[in-house]
């Protein structure tokens, strides 16, 4: 298993799209929203889109998340935000 490169800072960008560094020093926009619009676990952000703003790095930079309305951490991992980081910057670089 390879090792987990954490996140140095998370930043909202608009709602369901956040732009992160990691500690290698790679930056990327992230879109979130496909997920947000497909998992119940994110509703309560869907029903008060303010609260999106209130984005959390966790310790060591291992996950982002959001306190649902219970005060359960709802999170991303920094690896599979990685993955969806590249991802989304493949398709941009094919479309232009």
């Amino acid at each position: 298993m390879s090792e987990i490169i954490r996140i140095k800072s998370v930043e909202p960008v608009l709602f369901g799209v956040v732009k992160i560094v990691w500690l290698d020093g790679y930056e990327a926009i992230v879109d979130l929203r496909p997920v947000f619009a497909e998992t119940e676990s994110f509703g309560f952000l869907r029903a008060s889109p303010e609260r999106f703003e209130a984005v959390k790095l966790a310790e060591f930079g291992h996950a982002i998340y959001w306190l649902d309305d219970e005060g359960d951490e709802i999170d991303f991992g920094s690896h599979s935000l990685r993955r969806r980081a590249i991802r989304q910057a493949e398709i941009l670089r094919l479309a232009s």
